[in-house]
C-alpha cells in the first residue's frame, strides 16, 4: 500500500531540520540517512506540519525525553494534527503514577517464562510457511512470510482470531499511514476495533479461556475493576504494537541479509545457540529499528538546548539514537558480531517495551528458519523494495530469489 493525499501539507520534503514528515515518501527507504544527516546540522529538527512538532535525532536527546515523565506525557504517543482524538491504550499511554497498575497488570502475560515455551510450535509455523513457498523460484517475503509471524504469535498469546489477520493488517496501515493526518480514519479506525474487541471481551466474559482476553476481561486496577475503555485500549495497543513493529524488524532482517552473502552464510552455518546469531539479531534491532514514539510537552522546557514548550509535540526517534556516533564506535556500519550494543530499539525508561521478550523470539525464529531453509536467497533487483513510512518503519513488498 502507498499513502497519497491531496492535503497541501503533502508537499515533498526540502528540509528535514525545519520541515520533517515521517510520512513523505523519502522517509521510508531513507529514513537513516535522514536521520544522519540532520543531526551533523543540529541535534533536534523540528516541523509545522502537525503544528509544532520536534524530532531529536541523538541519544542523549532521546534518552532525556523518553526518561522525563515530568515535563513529558505519554498521553500522545503519536505525533498527529493537534486536534487528533486520542484514546487510552495503557501502559503506553499512561503516566505515573497510573502506569505502574497497569504494567504490573500485562507484564507476567510477556515474562521470558511465558514467551518460551512458545518457541518450538513458532518454529513449526515458520517452516509452514517456508513449505507453503513450494518449488518457486521467488517470493514477496514480506507478504509471504515475515507479515504472518506476529500475528501469529500475538493471536495465540491474547486470544484473538488469527483468520482475522488481514483485518489487523488493514487498521495498522490506516492507523500508521493515514490517521496522522485524517482525523476521520483515526476515528473510524477506533470505532471499528472498539466493535470487535468489545464483542470479544463480551464473549470471555461467559466463556473464559487461558489467554490475554481472558485477563482483560477481569482486570483490575487497584481493587477495582478496571473502566471498559481502559479494557478496550489494553487490547488495541496489543493488536496495533504486537504486529507491525515485529513484522517490520524481520523483514528488515530479511532485505539486509538477501544484500549481504557473506553475513548470511555465516548464519546459514550456525546452530541456533551460536553467539553469532545472538548478536545478529541485536544488531538488526539496533540498525534497522522498526518504532518511534511521541510525547506531548507539559511544560516550557529544553531538549539538546532546543527550547519547546507546552502543547507542543515530540517524537522520540529510537531509531536514529541508534545511528548515533556518540553512543556506538561505527555506528553507520553493520557489525554482525558486535559486542557492545546498548541499542534502545525497545525505548527506554519505564515504557520500555512490554512485549520486547515476544519480538526477540519472532525476529530470532523468522530469520533462523528462513536463513537454514532458504541459505542463497537473495534481493530480486528487477523489482523494488517497498517500505512503510510513519511511526513504524519496515519493508511491506519485499521481493525476493529463492535460488534453491
Amino acid at each position: 500500500m502507498t499513502y497519497e493525499t491531496d492535503q497541501p501539507d503533502a508537499l515533498p520534503v526540502r528540509d528535514w531540520t525545519s520541515d520533517w514528515d515521517w510520512l513523505d515518501p523519502q522517509w521510508g527507504s531513507n529514513a537513516i540517512d535522514i536521520w544522519n544527516e540532520v543531526r551533523e546540522k543540529c541535534p533536534v529538527a523540528f516541523t509545522e506540519r502537525y503544528g509544532r512538532a520536534y524530532m531529536p535525532v541523538t541519544m542523549e536527546g532521546v534518552a532525556q525525553v523518553a526518561r522525563d515523565t515530568e515535563n513529558y506525557s505519554s498521553e500522545w504517543v503519536s505525533v498527529a494534527r493537534p486536534d487528533a482524538p486520542r484514546s487510552p491504550a495503557p501502559p503506553i499511554t499512561s503516566d505515573p503514577p497510573d502506569h505502574t497498575e497497569h504494567r504490573r497488570l500485562l507484564l507476567p502475560s510477556f515474562s521470558p517464562q511465558k514467551i518460551a515455551p512458545m518457541e518450538e510450535e513458532m518454529r513449526e509455523f515458520c517452516r509452514g510457511l517456508i513449505a507453503n513457498l513450494g518449488d518457486r523460484e521467488s517470493a514477496d517475503a514480506a507478504v509471504d512470510y515475515a507479515q504472518h509471524i506476529p500475528v501469529h504469535g500475538i493471536c495465540q498469546l491474547l486470544g484473538v482470531p488469527e483468520d482475522d489477520a488481514d483485518l489487523f493488517r488493514d487498521w495498522i496501515f490506516r492507523n500508521f499511514q493515514l490517521a496522522p493526518k485524517d482525523n476521520e480514519v483515526r476515528l473510524q479506525v477506533q470505532k471499528e476495533m472498539d466493535a470487535y474487541i468489545a464483542k470479544l471481551l463480551e464473549i470471555r466474559a461467559t466463556e473464559p479461556e487461558e489467554d490475554l482476553l481472558t485477563l482483560v476481561t477481569n482486570a483490575e486496577i487497584n481493587g477495582e475493576p478496571a473502566p471498559w475503555n481502559i479494557k478496550l485500549g489494553y487490547v488495541k495497543l496489543m493488536i496495533i504494537a504486537g504486529i507491525d513493529t515485529t513484522w517490520s524488524a524481520i523483514g528488515s532482517g530479511l532485505w539486509h541479509f538477501g544484500r549481504h552473502p557473506e553475513q548470511r552464510a555465516m548464519l546459514a552455518a550456525a546452530d541456533k545457540d551460536q553467539m553469532i546469531w545472538h548478536t545478529a539479531v541485536e544488531e538488526v534491532l539496533r540498525y534497522y529499528a522498526p518504532v518511534t514514539m511521541a510525547r506531548k510537552v507539559l511544560s516550557d522546557t529544553e531538549v539538546a538546548g532546543c527550547p519547546v514548550h507546552a502543547g507542543e509535540q515530540m517524537l522520540v526517534t529510537f531509531p536514529a539514537a541508534n545511528h548515533d556516533p556518540e553512543a556506538f564506535e561505527n555506528a553507520d556500519e553493520f557489525q554482525i558480531d558486535r559486542a557492545r550494543n546498548r541499542h534502545v530499539a525497545f525505548g527506554l525508561g519505564i515504557h520500555r517495551c512490554l512485549g520486547s521478550n515476544l519480538a526477540r523470539l519472532e525476529l530470532t525464529v523468522a530469520l533462523q528458519e528462513w536463513i537454514w531453509a532458504l541459505p542463497d536467497y537473495e534481493l530480486d533487483t528487477t523489482r523494488e523494495t517497498e517500505w512503510a513510512n510513519g511511526q513504524v518503519r519496515g519493508p511491506r513488498v519485499l521481493p525476493v530469489r529463492l535460488n534453491r
